[in-house]
C-alpha cells in the first residue's frame, strides 16, 4: 500500500459526506494503491452507520476504526497503527480536498525524497466573515498559504498544517507518535478542549531530527469553518490556551517570580493592555480585537505559571 488518508472524527457524522465524496474525485494514476481510514473517537452520534453505508456504495478502500481514548493525538496514533501505506496523510473532516491533492503529495514525496509534506488550507464560510476577523486573523482558523511556488521548508518557521499534512511513515520510527498529552480533546467548545502543540511538537522533534519538509502549493484543501468557530470567544480561549501552553512547556528556572508566575510577565500583560486600549479608542473595537487576544494571551501564561506553581508545591508536600 503506498498512500493512507487518515481522517480523524468526534460527533462531525454530518461532515462525513462531502469530505469523502471529495476524496472519491481524486486525479491520481490507477496503479497507486491506496486507502482511506477513518478514526472514531468516541462520537456518540451517527459516524459509524455513515461511515459503513458510504463505504457499502464507494470506490475507496474505506476502513472504520474506533478510538475510545479522548483526544486528537490518541486518534492520529490509531490511524498511524492501523494504516498500510508508506506515506500517512492527515486530513480532518471538515477539509475539503481538490481533484490534484492527492497526487500533489504523491509526487512530491516521489521527487524530493522528503519526510514530511504540506499544502495550501483556504477558508470557507457558508455564513459571511465577521469584520472583526481580518486576514492577519486567518491562520487561526487554518489558513496556510506559503505561495505560489513549492519549496523547502524547515519545520519550525514553516510546517505543515493539521488539517493537511502528510509524513512517511520512516518518520515514526525516527520520533515516535504524537504526544498525547497535547491536542485538541472532544469537540473543542469548551476551554479544556481547545489544547493544541501537538502538530507544533511532532514537527519540532521531527526537525530536531534532521527531517526534512516540503510544499508543494498544487495540494490544496478547503476548511469549512464551522459557526462555533466564528465567534471571538472562540479566538480568545485559542489565545489563553496557547499561553497557558507556553507556561506549561516553559522548563526555566526563574529567580524573580510571584507565584511561580515569572515577574517579566506582569509588564508585558501591561503593555498589551494598554495597547488594546489604545486600539480601540483610536481605530475602535473591530480593528483592536487582535490587541484583545494579545491580553488573553498573557492572562494564559499567568494562569499556566501558577497551576505549575501549585502543582510543584503540592508535589513538595506529598514528599514530604
Amino acid at each position: 500500500m503506498k498512500l493512507s488518508v487518515i481522517i480523524c472524527t468526534y460527533n462531525r457524522s454530518h461532515n462525513l459526506g462531502e469530505c469523502l465524496t471529495k476524496l472519491e474525485n481524486q486525479d491520481i494514476p490507477n496503479n497507486i494503491d491506496w486507502e482511506v481510514n477513518i478514526v472514531d473517537n468516541n462520537s456518540t452520534d451517527e459516524t459509524q452507520s455513515i461511515i459503513n453505508d458510504y463505504a457499502k456504495v464507494s470506490k475507496l478502500t474505506i476502513n472504520y476504526f474506533f478510538e475510545e481514548q479522548q483526544g486528537l493525538s490518541f486518534a492520529r496514533n490509531t490511524g498511524i497503527k492501523r494504516s498500510k501505506g508508506e506515506y500517512l496523510i492527515f486530513i480532518d473532516d471538515d477539509i475539503r480536498v481538490t481533484p490534484n491533492w492527492l497526487n500533489a503529495i504523491y509526487t512530491t514525496f516521489e521527487n524530493q525524497n522528503c519526510d514530511a509534506v504540506g499544502g495550501r488550507i483556504h477558508i470557507e464560510s457558508a455564513e459571511r466573515l465577521p469584520t472583526w476577523i481580518t486576514p492577519e486573523l486567518y491562520g487561526f482558523l487554518g489558513h496556510q498559504d506559503f505561495g505560489p511556488l513549492p519549496h523547502a521548508m524547515d519545520g519550525i518557521t514553516e510546517c505543515p498544517f493539521g488539517g493537511n499534512m502528510a509524513i512517511k511513515r520512516r518518520v515514526i520510527d525516527l520520533i515516535g507518535y504524537f504526544d498525547v498529552n497535547l491536542g485538541r480533546k472532544g469537540e473543542g467548545l469548551k476551554k479544556e478542549e481547545l489544547f493544541k502543540g501537538e502538530e507544533t511538537d511532532f514537527f519540532d522533534r521531527l526537525a530536531k531530527a534532521g527531517g526534512t519538509f516540503y510544499y508543494h502549493p498544487d495540494a490544496l484543501v478547503y476548511h469549512k469553518i464551522l459557526p462555533h468557530q466564528l465567534k471571538r470567544r472562540f479566538f480568545l480561549r485559542l489565545h489563553n490556551n496557547a499561553g497557558i501552553l507556553q507556561a506549561n512547556n516553559d522548563q526555566s528556572s526563574y529567580n524573580r517570580h510571584v507565584f511561580g508566575i515569572p515577574l517579566f510577565v506582569i509588564p508585558q500583560l501591561i503593555r498589551a493592555i494598554w495597547r488594546y486600549i489604545s486600539v480601540s479608542l483610536s481605530s475602535g473595537l473591530d480593528n483592536s480585537f487582535r490587541q484583545l487576544m494579545n491580553v488573553y494571551y498573557f492572562l494564559g501564561m499567568i494562569e499556566g505559571y501558577f497551576h505549575k506553581f501549585c502543582q510543584q508545591q503540592r508535589t513538595l508536600g506529598i514528599s514530604k
